[in-house]
């Protein structure tokens, strides 16, 4: 009786079982149908090959309109597996100028799901890429003795001339990233890698169009699907029109020659970056092709790191062209007047502490010690901020103060450049201090008071300051690309941004800059006829200083803020000023005068040895 129940159970449970897995598959099968395209989309790929016609990338003009990108026609021969069959090897390999082991590794590639995941046997896969429009002339006569193989149209980026990489860009392959980050690409698509190329990838590429081809049963393409009526045509990119100047870039970039540092000039009126120039550079053009990953790595390897852009990657101590912020900052906040005097003993010295100064008249005020660059009255004024109790209960509260200055007139964080990788520079706060410090007052910090210790900017914040002076108190982020034709550039760079310091304490700010140029720091900044302000900066370094300068011209009505900073270049004077100087005079002038060409031809053949041990 016990057996019959047990037998009974099983034909239960076997029964059951037998129940669930015809269940499992008519729910699969109901899935697969009704709810999921997979089916389809294979289906489709047997009836139906989906040829994208790319387009064409939009140029990059300068303010000018002279063009600095274009685009020349290239080609890919693509292969279909599927219908690849009876060719002749050793003949396409002549045609196309490899070697059958060539050939056979090419293959073995395309097939290979790690290298090539989106591979299928009935959709063209790319054999060869960005054959120049020359080499594939000979190719095309030949193309119809090989099955299979076809030719896809595209075009590789032409630069105008061997300077801008930095701004520019460059145009490459999609990574894996790429594709998994939007459904627009597929693996041997390009994208923008680097400068404005990158950061308006979206304008520049266009829309894909398509053609859809009919194939019959044996996979052979018939014609255009219901006579092209699904068909769309790809949409051209949208060109850019960029604030730079090409020649005033060029000579930005010649005068970088055998240094490292960067030029950035500003028109203070809107905020457009009118050139920005980083040492040492590399020819944009080296980055086009098929040889574009070595000259990457080679690139990649130098010591002394073509590849970054010092203008917005450089942070550097902006040594005494800060002292223009602590001048602001101490009259706004009232620790000093315009007629308020410090005493300079060759520098600063107070209760043991001392920061050395070069000669110069003593006491002065504030006009005189920007024109002279004295390290003692900024220290003063910091030193009496910092323990003025009538307006700051303790240290801590005004260093936030004086913090929050320097955040409004652009430092400490990104200003917003519309190209990729700017990086913040570093304005110290309280916490840092008494992290660091534990405890610490105004002595401890004093440096700072001239752009030492541990603040830090790039070259781009401290062309922004010196064209936040020129408009008396106010900026534009600073951007690269001036207009998008059909299109609308970010609205926050036509945002006026005002620092938290009263307009009427930037006349004395300005002032002491023309004193500079007219018989202070900026002596070889005075151009005949041009009124030029500017503020030099020697940024003390455990190796030789490093040599700054920033200055605006005409004083009145300015049209460019510019800033230099060399590496190593010894005092603003040596080489900050005078390369300044050249911008300004080629930018105002529209040239630069016989003397001033024979003098940039000298500063561009002055190279600094740099240590490679970066």
């Amino acid at each position: 009786m016990a057996s019959k129940l047990n037998l009974e159970n099983r034909k239960f449970v076997i029964g059951g079982i037998a129940v669930g897995i015809i269940i499992i598959y008519i729910i699969r099968l109901l899935t697969l149908q009704l709810l999921s395209d997979d089916y389809k989309r294979n289906a489709d790929s047997n009836a139906f090959r989906k040829d994208i016609l790319y387009p064409s990338r939009g140029l990059i003009l300068d303010r000018n309109g002279q063009l600095l990108v274009y685009n020349e026609p290239s080609y890919n021969i693509m292969v279909t597996m599927q219908e690849q069959k009876g060719v002749d090897t050793a003949r396409l390999c002549e045609a196309i100028g490899i070697t059958v082991e060539d050939y056979k590794q090419r293959m073995s590639e395309i097939k290979d799901p790690a290298k090539n995941p989106g591979y299928s046997r009935y959709k063209p896969q790319i054999f060869m890429s960005q054959i120049p429009a020359e080499e594939f002339s000979m190719f095309k006569e030949k193309l119809f003795r090989f099955n299979g193989f076809s030719v896809e149209k595209r075009s590789v980026r032409r630069y105008a001339g061997g300077y801008g990489a930095h701004i520019l860009g460059d145009v490459g392959e999609v990574s894996p990233k790429d594709i998994e980050e939007s459904d627009y690409y597929r693996s041997g698509d390009y994208i923008g890698k680097l400068g404005i190329e990158r950061s308006y990838e979206k304008e520049l590429r266009g829309e894909k169009g398509m053609h859809i081809m009919l194939r019959d049963v044996r996979g052979r393409t018939q014609g255009h699907y219901a006579n092209g009526k699904y068909d769309r045509l790809p949409v051209a990119g949208k060109n850019l029109t960029l604030g730079i100047d090409r020649e005033l870039q060029e000579l930005a970039e010649r005068l970088l020659q055998g240094k490292l540092g960067a030029i950035v000039a500003i028109e203070p009126a809107t905020g457009e970056i009118l050139c920005m120039a980083s040492g040492p550079s590399y020819d944009p053009r080296i980055m086009v092709g098929r040889d574009r990953g070595t000259n990457q790595r080679l690139l990649t390897r130098n010591p002394l790191k073509p590849l970054l852009n010092r203008a917005i990657m450089g942070t550097y101590p902006p040594g005494s062209t800060f002292k223009t912020t602590q001048g602001l900052i101490g009259l706004q906040e009232g620790s000093i007047t315009t007629e308020t005097m410090f005493p300079c003993a060759h520098g600063f010295n107070y209760m043991g502490m001392h920061l050395g100064c070069h000669g110069h008249a003593s006491p002065l005020n504030l006009v005189p010690a920007l024109g002279t660059s004295c390290n003692s009255f900024f220290c003063w004024n910091l030193y009496r901020m910092f323990n003025d109790r009538t307006r700051f209960k303790n240290t801590a509260e005004a260093m936030t103060r004086w913090k929050d200055h320097l955040v409004a007139m652009g430092f400490g964080y990104p200003l917003g450049v519309d190209l990729p990788g700017e990086k913040r520079g570093m304005i110290p706060n309280a916490d840092y201090y008494t992290k660091h410090l534990k405890k610490w007052n105004a002595l401890s910090v004093i440096s700072i008071s001239i752009g030492q210790g541990e603040v830090t900017a790039t070259p781009l914040q401290t062309a922004n300051l010196c064209a936040t002076i020129a408009n008396r108190g106010y900026f534009y982020t600073p951007h690269i690309v001036k207009a998008i034709k059909g299109g609308q550039i970010d609205p926050k760079y036509r945002e006026k941004r005002r620092t938290m310091v009263d307009t009427r304490h930037y006349v004395p700010i300005v002032e002491g800059m023309r004193r500079a140029v007219l018989g202070g720091t900026c002596r070889g900044a005075n151009l005949p006829g041009i009124e030029v302000c500017g503020k030099t900066g020697t940024a003390q370094n455990r190796g030789h200083d490093h040599s700054a300068f920033m200055g605006f011209a005409p004083m009145n009505n300015p049209k460019i803020a510019v800033s230099v900073y060399i590496e190593n270049g010894g005092f603003g004077a040596d080489f900050g000023v005078p390369l300044g100087a050249l911008i300004i005079e080629k930018y105002l002038r529209g040239k630069l005068s016989a003397s001033s060409e024979r003098r940039a031809a000298v500063f561009a053949a002055r190279h600094i040895k740099y240590s490679t041990d970066r």
